[in-house]
């Protein structure tokens, strides 16, 4: 992959493409509404600042691994529902799906779309041994989403310094996974 050219994922109802500068405000407004960063390692939803130097460094990780974040819209109108992608965990060595979406997104099966894709990408354009998923042992939902990715529980651990589950679905096991989801 040249640099710069981050490609878009089109599923049955939704675009993963680059984030774009201008996404900022709509991310940064979906952050915000009560309970969106309630699992995440800093529950506090972020300042735009914050959010625009997130969307800068999903560029720079494009250019330096060929992944990332996408942001997730739906075909028509372009409408940012959140972001979706694969995230280098340097700690572990190990690569992870992740995925936020504004809380009018949730129960749609947006996230398992995004994620699916996603996963699909990684293990289709990379050597990747396996993906991993984080959740917070609370969410639920979360842990369901990874579930319908094919992803295993492998353990309760530590990731960005909280408890965590770990679930994992491996390259040889992902062709199985992706069609009994």
């Amino acid at each position: 992959m040249s640099p710069l050219t981050i490609p878009s994922l089109t599923t049955d109802r939704l675009v993963l493409r680059p984030f774009t500068p201008d996404d900022a405000a709509a991310l940064h407004h979906l952050a915000a509404a009560p309970g969106v960063m309630q699992y995440f390692p800093t529950p506090e939803p972020p300042d735009l600042a914050r959010v625009e130097r997130l969307i800068a460094r999903q560029r720079a990780e494009w250019e330096e691994r060929g992944y990332a974040w996408w942001a997730v819209t739906l075909p028509a109108g372009d409408t940012l529902l959140g972001w979706c992608g694969l995230q280098y965990l340097p700690d572990t060595d190990e690569t992870e799906v992740g995925y936020l979406l504004g809380r009018e997104y949730w129960g749609h099966g947006y996230a398992t779309e995004a994620a699916r894709a996603s996963v699909a990408f990684g293990f289709e354009h990379f050597d990747f041994v396996e993906i991993i998923g984080i959740t917070h042992p609370e969410n639920v939902a979360s842990q369901n989403v990874l579930k319908k990715c094919g992803m295993r529980f492998t353990a309760a651990t530590r990731y960005f310094n909280m408890d965590c589950y770990r679930f994992a679905v491996n390259r040889a096991d992902w062709p199985v996974a992706r069609a009994s989801t």
